[in-house]
């Protein structure tokens, strides 16, 4: 595997910040530090706790300015392999942007997560990711155990 809370506007790759009108209305969008959280379904079921094991599906793709969706290559995906992944929230199993972006998302949810270079893998990279790359997570919230 190469593997927030206040409410704020999201920004433009011009630096300018994204009107109301350009954003979904049953999206909202919320960030800690520079962490980008983008809620695309609500989930209902239990919720991720620091401490907590949490099961989920993910897709990840780097980030890229100039595609549409600013998603460029993928680069791994756990649904693509029909495998889910789990890891204990808040423990530093995985990539600091994944400790604090699926904190306190509910079982059945689904969330964006675009998260830069210090909350991922920072100006080593691993893999498949360059040093100092933004990475895009399309991240599902299966189980919290």
């Amino acid at each position: 595997m190469f593997a927030a809370l206040s409410a704020c506007q999201p920004a433009k790759e011009d630096g300018g910040a994204v009107s109301e009108s350009e954003q979904s209305p049953s999206q909202e969008i919320t960030a800690v530090g520079e962490l980008q959280i983008v809620d695309l379904e609500n989930g209902d079921g239990a919720t991720a706790e620091a401490g907590k094991t949490v099961v989920v599906h993910y897709t990840g793709w780097l980030y890229d300015a100039a595609a549409d969706d600013n998603k460029g290559e993928k680069f791994d995906s756990s649904v693509d392999r029909n495998q889910p992944f789990q890891f204990a929230l808040g423990a530093g199993m995985v990539i600091r942007g994944w400790d604090e972006g699926f904190a306190g998302m509910q079982v059945g949810g689904e969330r964006r997560l675009i998260i830069p270079p210090a909350l991922a893998y920072g100006d080593r990279g691993v893999g498949p990711i360059p040093p100092d790359a933004t990475l895009i997570f399309d991240v599902e919230l299966l189980d919290v155990m």
